[in-house]
This record gives structure tokens, sequence and C-alpha cells, in this order.
């Protein structure tokens, strides 16, 4: 495993994160597909033998259920200090007040909630789960500061929002002497790459980390055109991938996989951590060889032709933020 920075801090994060939105109880909603703690824990285990300690969760992710599942999984298979733990704040847990949104008392009580289902006194990575219109932005940086002040979170990230959203909650912390983020979690993957216009060049400028989710575009980048998979059938997220001009990118994905005898994985994950503002994407794993193909493409080194193979397909399109 390789090992760099997050942004300009001094934390050192494994250069891929697992991805644990793929484990809970799925009968408590949001995914159908996701693996039960039975069925999770391979998974851990393999994460641990393979170095990536940079662990991904949300307390949305299957209503809590997968910060549970982490949490224990921490004292199966590691121990704390050597997990750089990350989970998120803003989506819907409860109806109430403090139940979604960032303003001062979903933050400050979603959080405690966290760390009681992660069994755990601190969060590594604490990311705001999306920008919240209805909360003034200097509530939710002073809430957030406040966390990193009492010790229960180490560093602060944000995911997935306008470039303008995010300098204002950046410019806001910073004027104020409060905490500023050092991660950005956004969708980015060879097929999906509109943050490139504003939200890159930002988080590059100011030192900012990306831990992309979706660095396989939710598998689409793994296999040839047309395959499905049950995940890619049934998941309304995964869907949204299906657009006709995509097949092109695919297609010199294969292309380029097939002249170097590797996975599509591989090659597609390599283009991601070939972008320098990258620091950790975050890859969901479900069967072995997921792991194993993520680790085997932190050795392949694109060529500048390859690189420049795989983007010229590329189309612009709409926003995309799931």
């Amino acid at each position: 495993m390789e090992f760099t920075r997050l942004g300009r801090t001094g934390l050192k994060v494994s250069r891929l994160g697992l991805g644990c939105m793929s484990y809970g109880d799925a009968a408590a909603g949001m995914h159908q597909w996701t693996l039960d703690e039975d069925a999770a824990a391979p998974f851990f285990r393999q994460a641990v033998e393979l170095g990536v300690t940079f662990w991904d969760t949300a307390n949305v992710y299957q209503a809590g259920t997968s910060e549970e599942f982490v949490g224990r999984a921490i004292n199966r298979f590691s121990r704390r200090e050597d997990i750089v733990l990350a989970t998120k704040v803003s989506g819907m847990m409860h109806d109430g007040p403090g139940g979604s949104g960032l303003s001062r008392k979903a933050v400050l009580e979603q959080a405690d909630a966290s760390l009681r289902r992660l069994g755990t006194d601190y969060i590594d990575v604490y990311y705001i789960h999306r920008f919240d219109p209805g909360t003034p932005v200097e509530e939710t940086m002073r809430a957030l500061d406040d966390l990193v002040r009492a010790g229960k979170v180490r560093y602060l990230g944000a995911s997935s929002m306008w470039a303008w959203q995010f300098a204002k909650l950046q410019h806001t912390a910073a004027m104020n002497g409060w905490t500023t983020f050092s991660a950005m979690q956004d969708q980015y993957n060879v097929l999906k790459r509109e943050e490139e216009r504003e939200t890159i060049p930002m988080c590059l400028d100011q030192g900012v980390g990306l831990t992309p989710y979706s660095p396989l575009a939710k598998g689409r980048a793994t296999r040839p055109w047309g395959l499905q998979t049950g995940r890619s059938s049934s998941d309304d997220v995964a869907k949204a991938f299906d657009r006709d001009a995509d097949e092109p990118v695919v297609n010199a994905i294969q292309k380029v996989a097939e002249g170097r005898g590797v996975a599509m994985a591989q090659v597609a994950l390599a283009w991601v951590l070939s972008k320098p503002v990258v620091s950790c994407p975050i890859v969901g794993a479900t069967k072995p060889h997921h792991l194993n193909d993520a680790v085997a493409s932190l050795a392949l080194d694109l060529t500048e032709d390859e690189i420049a193979e795989l983007e010229a397909p590329y189309q612009p399109q709409d926003n995309y933020w799931w």
C-alpha cells in the first residue's frame, strides 16, 4: 500500500479508501443490495491485510447500521489508532430539528450519535454530506469548529456542492479563525468530469485533498459496454450512468486495459490516481477481486498517450450529485 497526505495537512492516509456504503442492514432502507455484517466481515479483514486504512462511511448509510458495522470491524480486525475513520452529516436521520441538515443542533446531535454507533470518541475526518441552503454558513462552520476544539473531530471535509458554496464556507471559517475543510469528497471518474471546471481547481489552489467517491463510475468503467450486474440493474443511482455518450469512453478503457493485459477497473482507477489533486479515492468492495484490482492499480502508471485516449471521447453533461 502507498500512503500520502490528505491535501496540505499532515494526516497520512492510505492511497485508497474503503467505501462502506456497501455494508449495512438492507432492511433499514436506502439500498437493498448492501451486505449484512457477516458478509461484510471478510472485506474489512481484506482491507486491513492490504493496508487500506482509510475507511469512509456516513450516518445515513442504511440508517446508521453501516457505522455500527464499521465500528465493530475496527475492534475486530484492527486498532482504532491504525484506522483513519471518516463519516458524514446532513442527510435525514429522523424527523425533528436535529435529524437532518447543518444547523448547530443537527451537527452536534448527529456527531454524538455517530460517535455512539462507531464506538469511538473521535472522528478523523467529518464531512458535511451536502450544502444546507437553509442554515447560515456561519452557524455551520462554528458548530464544526466546536467539534474540532472539543476533540470529537480531527479534520473537516465537504461533499458535492457548487464551488461557490464551498468557497463561501471556506472563507467564512478562515475569516473567523475557525477550522477550514481539508478534504472534498465529490463524484469524479473518467465518465464524470464536470468537477474539473471549478471545484477541482479551487481544491488545488487551497490545498484541499480530493477523496472522490464512485471512482469506477458505479462499476460502469469496469466492464464492457452493455454488460449489467444485479446492482446496476436495480440501483437508481447507478442507472444514471446509462448515457449513450459514455460508450466511447468505456470502449477506450477496454482498449487500454486489453493492451495492458489488465482489468478495466485497474485502468479506470489508475486514471483517477494520476490526478495530483486526488489524495484517496473511495472504493466500494462487495467481491474479493474489487480490492485486489484497486491495489493493483497503484502500480499502473498510464502514459500521457493513454490518458489522452481515455479523455478524448468525453462530452460535457448536466450536473450529477448522487
